[in-house]
């Protein structure tokens, strides 16, 4: 956090409003970005989600094991810069069409479910990031209710 504030001040790096993504394939970090930030904000990122941010990443990205992995580990890194949610949000938008965001917004769901534990800055990350990809609160529930199906079937 200290560091947070430092590069904020000092404008070391990237700026909190443009965090350095990589500058290719931005969007994908930005949104395996989000995925990381929805497993890591209830301080505990473990490796049931881990391992579904991997699978969700190299289904909807077309990756492999080994892409995953830096793709992972620079979210990661973005997400440690950044200290907001609304420049990773606005790449995604742009990135991805409205069923995309929709479709992103049912992945959130599916990390923060990993864990079989449902934290309450994890739903309310969900409900900010679905209000900035300007998808409504009933897609996103009609998302969470595939997702718990999936879960019990």
């Amino acid at each position: 956090m200290i560091d947070k504030l430092r590069r904020l001040v000092l404008g070391a790096g990237s700026t909190p409003d443009e965090p350095d993504t990589g500058g290719s394939n931005d969007f994908e970090t930005a949104a395996a970005a989000l995925l990381v930030e929805a497993a890591s904000i209830d301080g505990n990122f473990d490796d049931a989600e881990y391992a579904t941010i991997a699978r969700l990443l190299a289904e909807r990205f077309d990756l492999s094991s080994e892409g995953v992995r830096t793709l992972i580990e620079d979210a990661h890194g973005a997400a440690e810069q950044s200290v907001e949610l609304f420049s990773f949000a606005r790449r995604v938008k742009a990135g991805f069409d409205h069923e995309e965001r929709v479709i992103m917004i049912e992945m959130l769901w599916e990390v923060v479910y990993a864990d079989g534990i449902v934290h309450d800055y994890e739903a309310n990350l969900v409900r900010r990031i679905t209000g900035l990809l300007h998808v409504t609160d009933r897609e996103s529930g009609e998302a969470r209710k595939r997702v718990l199906a999936k879960l019990d079937g």
